[in-house]
């Protein structure tokens, strides 16, 4: 029976990077020498020219990044990869909770090590070529020490806690990780602009001023109260723009990129941020805090069915109990149904994105939104005519054109 659960692990593996593949050459198949009648004035034809490198040269690079991850997972897989790792940590500790650190750390650390290439050669080479990148190598070099500390405190506390529990709360251990996982995550949400993101930007709050007075005065009418407006320096990795609304309660903030300043006119920053704060008014992020307890509720479950089953451990060529094995074996068994959860994940969001755009149209901020995201399209090069496929599987953000389409409907109802 467990050569049957190792098959399907390995099949599983296969499907997921062929359906990868598949809806990569679908997108690929869209893009087009012309641009529908709305969006033709995003880009002159150098410009467009340009984006369609971007995208040809991005496609190249994704199929040999993606080819090679494959090839690693499955030899990991296929010469017992599992089983030499387990070995090594239990050669050096017979403590459970430090075996399962082990094994992740060594499995982690080794993938990281091996991306590093490819991420140089798409920061400094692929994004540089066509003006993205204004990362230094000093910053680039910190980011991947932090990263790698950041993850080890952070990934690394939750494994262990996740191996305590298991031993020590018996089989209803699950309802004891849902719930403090959960905690953990609202914990993150509140705190996150204040205990991680200053690891890795500046903020600074957006100074008194016309662009201030602005969104000021759109928040009244709103009737939305803000006292926490913030500018980071996304310019020091890049030139691309965003902006975002993160936190609750009186840690809720607004948080705008410099780049994005730099790139579009004060309406059209208020635009965007009307659209932000519509999120927060059509209660988003309240709706995605519940479904993500229920989500994370049932993920658990599941979890504990697979856990406490030598089959799943006895098919990477284990016998002695290992719960981290265990962990992994449900990953990689859990991607489809994962895979249908972010489908729905994806609908909702993209769903939730019309109403945040007609919460900005509300306002007669309709011109100034699209504007904003035309200008925010040019100059990150993005493709505008996606395949549906490949829009259904992976956006979570409609495409330019429909909330274009979507946003000028509304105002003439």
């Amino acid at each position: 029976m467990h050569i049957l659960i190792f098959n399907a692990i390995i099949t599983i593996v296969v499907l997921n990077y062929l359906l990868d593949r598949l809806l990569s050459y679908l997108n690929k198949t869209k893009w087009t020498d012309s641009l529908p009648t709305e969006l033709a004035d995003i880009f002159d034809k150098e410009k467009y020219n340009q984006s369609i490198q971007y995208k040809k040269e991005s496609y190249r690079f994704s199929l040999i990044t993606g080819f090679v991850s494959f090839v690693i997972m499955l030899l990991f897989l296929l010469l017992d990869g599992v089983k030499y790792t387990d070995s090594i940590a239990h050669n050096i500790t017979s403590n459970p909770i430090l075996i399962a650190l082990l094994f992740a750390g060594i499995i982690g650390l080794a993938s990281d090590i091996l991306g590093i290439p490819f991420e140089i050669y798409g920061t400094f080479v692929l994004e540089q070529k066509f003006g993205f990148n204004t990362t230094t190598k000093t910053t680039f070099i910190a980011d991947k020490v932090k990263g790698l500390l950041l993850s080890a405190i952070l990934g690394g506390g939750m494994l262990a806690a996740f191996i305590w529990f298991c031993l020590s709360m018996g089989g209803l251990f699950w309802v004891w990780v849902w719930l403090a996982f959960f905690s953990f995550s609202l914990f993150m949400a509140y705190f996150y602009s204040n205990l991680i993101v200053p690891l890795f930007n500046k903020q600074t709050p957006l100074e008194s001023g016309i662009l201030r007075n602005s969104i000021e005065v759109f928040c009244t009418k709103a009737n939305f109260p803000l006292d926490n407006v913030y500018v980071i320096d996304g310019s020091k990795r890049s030139n691309r723009a965003n902006a975002y609304f993160t936190g609750f309660g009186k840690r809720k903030r607004i948080v705008i990129y410099d780049t994005l300043r730099a790139q579009l006119s004060e309406d059209e920053i208020v635009a965007v941020l009307a659209h932000e704060i519509g999120h927060y008014k059509c209660k988003h992020v309240i709706k995605g805090l519940i479904s993500s307890f229920f989500q994370m509720g049932g993920t658990m479950f599941l979890l504990s069915l697979f856990i406490s089953k030598p089959i799943f451990i006895e098919a990477f060529g284990l016998n002695a109990p290992a719960i981290h094995v265990g962990l992994l074996s449900f990953a990689i068994l859990y991607s489809p149904l994962s895979l249908l959860i972010g489908l729905v994940g994806n609908y909702f969001s993209r769903k939730n994105e019309y109403q945040a755009d007609a919460f900005a149209s509300s306002f007669g901020l309709t011109e100034a939104l699209i504007s904003g995201l035309k200008k925010l399209s040019a100059n990150n090069l993005s493709n505008l005519t996606p395949h549906a496929l490949y829009v259904f599987f992976h956006y979570s953000h409609p495409p330019l054109l429909e909330r274009i389409r979507a946003m000028r409907k509304n105002d003439k109802l």
